[in-house]
C-alpha cells in the first residue's frame, strides 16, 4: 500500500494487508453505487426532455401537447422518432432554433414522441371506444327503402344486359300485333325511310322495352328521351294503375324532339324502366304519306340520361336488364350532411336539423304506407271488416323496423293502443309508422354493443352488426331468421352469411363507395384544362374517363380473386373510341369501351389512371404536390396536416425555364415547408412522366423527366423508385399501405374506430389480409365479422 503513496513510509505487512481489503472494498460499493445511478441518470435525461418542453414548448403547444390559443392543433402525429427530431432540431423553437442544439432536439423528440405525439401515445392517453351511433344519412335513406320493399315481392335482381324490346304492328301495344320480340343492348335507334323490320310493314308502328335500370350511385337522375313521335317514359313506377310516367308524350303534338324528367335514386339498386314508343304516319299529320316504304320519313328514338355529377350519355347496356323488379320507395326528405371531419362518416351527434329530416321522413313514409296500404299488406284494404288482418302489417312492419321480434309491451304500446285511441284506422296506421320511424330503436344501429363480458351475443344485434357493416341497411329475411334460429354465434356461422350478403348488389355499392372515398373522387371536382394546351379535353372526354375508371372499378370488385396489388400494377385500362384517339391508343373511333394495355411498361394500376391523374393536377401543368398528398394520406396512411398560411403556386410563365420537377422544388424549399414536402414531393415526382391529363411523356420543356422519388418509412428507412411502375410495386407490397388500407376499410364500414375493438385488432386483419393474398373481399368480410363479434369471441 505504501508503494502507492511514496511520501509515506511502509506500513507493517498486517496493516498493509488492511488498507488493501479495505480500499477495494470501498471500490466496489463506489463502483456499485454508479451501477445502481445509471437508471436514475437516464431518467435525469428523460426528465430533461420533458424540462426542456416545458421551458421551450408547453407556452405554444399546451403542458400535454393540447394546444393553445395561438396553436389549437394538437401536438400528434405519425413521423418517426428521427424524423420529429430532425425538425425540432431545424425549425424549434419557432424563429430562434438556435436556442436548442441537436442532442436538446433528441431529447425533447424522444419526450414529445412517448408522451402525446406518437400513435401509441394517442391510444394511450385517450383509449378508443365504440360509440352508440344513429343511423348516418345513406343509412337512414337505405333502411326506409329495403324496410318498404321487405313488403313486396322481390325482384330477380341484374342479370341479363339490356332492355327486353317488343315490336308491333300499327300504333297499338297489344301483344295481338306483337310480330318481334328481342333484347335490345341500349335505346339508340334512327329509322331512316324504313321499319325497325321486313315483318312490319309500317308506315305506323309501335316498340316498347322493358326491364330495369342500375343506379350506380345516388343522387338526381336526369332522363331523355329524343324522338319526332309519341312517346311515353316510367322509371321506378307501376306501368299500370299507377301515377302518371315520368315523361308523357303519348300524344304528340308540336315540333319539340327532346324530353327531359329528374327522378331521385339511391345508389347500388335496380329500378324498373318501361319506354313506349309510337311511329305515327310520315312526318306527324302529313296526310300525303302511305304505307310506300320509300315515305316513311324519318323516325328515330334514343333513351339517354345524366347521372349525378356526369353529361348527357345514350343509357350504357352494362346499367341495363331484362330482369324485373318492383318499384322502390326512396326517401326526399333533405337530410344535413353527416361529420366527415376525422375521415369518415360519423353518426353520434343529433341536431335540430337531423332531428326534423326524421320526422319528414317519418311523415313521407306513412303517407306512402296509406297510400299503397293494398298492395304493401298482400291485399288487404286498411278499412278492412278484419281488422286483425290490419294491426299483423302494423305489427310487422315495427318488427322490420326494430329489427327483432316485438315484445306484449311494445306491440301494446306501438300498435293495439293507437287502434283504440285513433278517429279511424287511416289515422292509426300513420301514427304508428311515425312512431316507430322515430323510436330510437329503428334510428339507432344497436340497442347492444360488442363487450368483453359478453359469453352469448345477441342474435339479433350481431344480424344488425353484419347488415349495417356490409349494406348500410337492415338485416334481410334470412338473416333475421338465422338470428331467430340462434345461428350467429360462432364466427363460422356469421362468415357464412357474410359470403353470403357479399354477393348483393348492396355490398358492391358499398365497397365501391370506400373505393371512391379511398381514391378522393367520391365529390364534386372541377377537372377543367386549359383549353390552348388541351383542345380535345372537353366534358365528353371527362365522361368517358370516368366511366372507363368505373367500369375498372366494377371489374376489380366483382373479380373471384381481387388482389389488391393487381389493382395498383395492372396495364390494362378501359377505352373507347374517343379516349383512344386522345391517349393514342388503337380503337376505331366508334368502338365501345375495351380493356386495352396502354403505354406498355409505363402505367401502375389505379395509380396511373388518366382520370386520376387528371384530377391531381392543376389545369396547365401536372402537380406533384397533389399526387404526392394523395399518395401519403390514401396509400400510405399518413397524417398530412394542410398548410397554416394559403399559397399560390408558382406560374409557369415566370420561369419558363423550369420544368414542374424545377418549380416545385423552389415552391418548397422553406425550411417551414419542408417537414410535409420532404415526404409529399420525391413521392409525387415519381408520377412526373404523366402530363396534366394523365398522357405520357418522356420530356418536359424539351428535357428528360425525371421521375426518380423516394419515401422515408415509419421506421426511418428510405426507399427509392423511378417512375410509376416501380413506385407501384414498392406501394403494393408496402405493410404501411396495407395497414393504411385496413384502418381506413374498417372505419368506413363499421365507422367506429378500430382501436376501440382491441388494440392489436388492426395488427391482426392486417396480417391476415396480407396472408391470403390482399384479398380485398375478404378483407371487407374479415371487418365487418370482427365488429359483429363479441370482444371476447372476435379474435377466434
Amino acid at each position: 500500500m505504501s508503494r502507492l503513496i511514496p511520501f509515506l513510509p511502509p506500513f507493517p505487512p498486517l496493516i498493509d494487508r488492511e488498507l488493501k481489503v479495505f480500499c477495494m472494498t470501498l471500490l466496489c460499493r463506489l463502483l456499485l453505487s454508479l451501477l445502481l445511478l445509471i437508471p436514475s441518470l437516464l431518467r435525469a435525461a428523460e426528465r430533461d426532455g420533458a424540462a426542456i418542453y416545458r421551458e421551450m414548448c408547453a407556452s405554444c403547444h399546451g403542458d400535454k401537447g393540447q394546444g393553445s390559443k395561438d396553436y389549437p392543433e394538437p401536438l400528434i402525429g405519425d413521423r418517426s422518432l428521427g424524423q420529429l427530431s430532425h425538425y425540432i432540431d431545424r425549425q424549434m423553437p419557432e424563429g430562434e432554433p438556435e436556442k436548442l442544439n441537436a442532442a436538446d432536439s433528441a431529447l425533447v423528440a424522444k419526450y414529445i414522441h412517448e408522451a402525446f405525439y406518437s400513435p401509441v401515445a394517442q391510444a394511450r392517453n385517450k383509449p378508443a371506444r365504440i360509440d352508440l351511433s344513429r343511423l348516418t344519412v345513406k343509412q337512414y335513406q337505405n333502411t326506409v327503402t329495403d324496410l318498404l320493399a321487405s313488403f313486396r315481392q322481390p325482384g330477380s335482381g341484374f342479370q341479363e344486359l339490356g332492355l327486353k324490346g317488343d315490336y308491333y304492328k300499327g300504333r297499338r301495344i297489344d301483344r295481338r300485333n306483337r310480330v318481334i320480340e328481342r333484347v335490345d343492348a341500349t335505346v339508340d335507334f334512327t329509322f331512316e325511310n324504313k321499319t325497325p323490320d321486313e315483318k312490319i310493314e309500317g308506315p305506323e308502328f309501335g316498340i316498347s322495352w322493358e326491364g330495369s335500370v342500375f343506379a350506380p350511385e345516388t343522387g338526381e337522375y336526369e332522363f331523355v328521351v329524343q324522338t319526332e313521335h309519341s312517346v311515353r317514359l316510367w322509371v321506378n313506377q307501376s306501368f299500370f294503375n299507377g301515377p302518371p310516367p315520368l315523361i308523357d308524350q303519348g300524344v304528340k303534338s308540336g315540333n319539340d324532339t327532346e324530353y327531359r324528367a329528374s327522378i331521385t335514386l339511391l345508389g347500388g339498386r335496380v329500378y324498373p324502366i318501361r319506354l313506349e314508343y309510337i311511329k305515327g304516319k310520315g312526318g306527324v299529320g302529313d296526310p300525303n304519306l302511305n304505307k310506300d316504304v320509300n315515305k316513311l320519313g324519318k323516325s328515330s328514338i334514343k333513351l339517354l340520361w345524366v347521372m349525378p355529377k356526369r353529361t348527357q350519355e345514350i343509357i350504357p347496356a352494362y346499367y341495363l336488364t331484362t330482369s324485373k323488379n318492383p318499384e322502390l320507395y326512396v326517401v326526399n326528405a333533405p337530410f344535413p350532411p353527416d361529420d366527415r371531419s376525422i375521415g369518415y362518416e360519423r353518426a353520434n351527434t343529433i341536431s335540430k336539423a337531423w332531428d326534423n329530416a326524421t320526422t319528414d321522413g317519418a311523415l313521407e313514409v306513412a303517407n306512402y304506407v296509406v297510400d299503397r296500404f293494398r298492395t304493401l299488406s298482400g291485399d288487404v284494404a286498411i278499412d278492412s271488416k278484419e281488422e286483425s288482418r290490419v294491426k299483423d302489417f302494423c305489427y310487422k312492419f315495427v318488427e322490420r323496423a326494430f329489427r327483432r321480434p316485438l315484445t306484449p309491451e311494445q306491440k301494446t304500446y306501438f300498435v293495439d293502443r293507437h287502434f283504440k285511441d285513433s278517429p279511424d284506422r287511416t289515422t292509426a296506421v300513420k301514427r304508428i309508422v311515425i312512431l316507430a320511424l322515430k323510436s330510437p330503436r329503428f334510428l339507432y344501429r344497436e340497442v347492444g354493443l360488442p363487450s368483453e363480458n359478453s359469453a352469448t351475443p345477441d342474435q339479433y344485434d350481431v344480424a344488425s352488426r353484419l347488415s349495417f357493416g356490409l349494406w348500410d341497411s337492415m338485416p334481410d329475411a334470412k338473416l333475421l331468421k338465422a338470428a331467430a334460429d340462434k345461428k350467429l354465434e360462432t364466427r363460422d356461422q356469421l362468415v357464412a352469411e357474410a359470403t353470403r350478403m357479399q354477393t348483393d348488389l348492396r355490398a358492391r355499392d358499398k365497397l365501391r363507395g370506400f373505393m371512391l372515398q379511398w381514391l378522393r373522387i367520391d365529390q364534386p371536382i372541377d377537372m377543367a384544362k386549359d383549353e390552348k394546351l388541351f383542345p380535345e379535353f372537353n366534358k365528353e372526354i371527362i365522361n368517358d374517363l370516368r366511366t372507363s375508371l368505373e367500369l375498372s372499378l366494377q371489374d376489380f370488385l366483382t373479380s373471384k380473386e381481387p388482389d389488391f396489388r393487381k389493382f395498383l400494377l395492372d396495364e390494362e385500362l378501359y377505352l373507347n373510341g374517343r379516349l383512344a384517339k386522345l391517349y393514342g391508343a388503337d380503337l376505331p373511333a366508334d368502338s365501345p369501351f375495351k380493356k386495352v394495355k396502354l403505354d406498355a411498361d409505363k402505367r401502375a394500376g389505379i395509380l396511373t389512371h388518366p382520370y386520376m391523374l387528371s384530377v391531381f393536377a392543376y389545369n396547365g401543368t401536372s402537380s406533384p404536390i397533389h399526387r404526392g398528398v394523395f399518395l401519403a394520406r390514401s396509400m400510405l396512411g399518413r397524417v398530412i396536416k394542410p398548410p397554416q398560411e394559403a399559397f399560390t403556386p408558382i406560374a409557369p410563365d415566370l420561369h419558363p425555364s423550369l420544368n414542374t420537377r424545377e418549380r416545385v422544388t423552389l415552391q418548397t424549399k422553406a425550411e417551414a415547408c419542408q417537414l410535409c414536402h420532404n415526404m409529399i414531393n420525391p413521392l409525387g415526382f415519381s408520377l412526373e412522366n404523366f402530363d396534366a391529363i394523365g398522357k405520357y411523356r418522356a420530356e418536359e420543356k424539351a428535357r428528360p423527366v425525371d421521375a426518380e422519388g423516394s419515401y422515408v418509412s415509419r421506421d426511418d428507412k428510405t426507399v427509392k423508385f423511378r417512375g410509376a411502375r416501380e413506385l407501384g410495386k414498392f406501394l403494393a407490397e408496402s405493410p404501411e399501405v396495407s395497414t393504411a388500407l385496413t384502418q381506413q376499410l374498417f372505419q368506413y364500414e363499421i365507422k367506429q374506430p378500430i382501436r376501440a375493438y382491441g388494440s392489436n385488432q388492426l395488427e391482426k386483419l392486417q396480417q391476415d389480409y396480407v396472408k391470403n393474398g390482399y384479398n380485398f373481399q375478404r378483407l371487407a368480410r374479415e371487418i365487418v365479422v370482427t365488429a359483429a363479434l363479441p370482444l371476447s369471441l372476435a379474435g377466434e
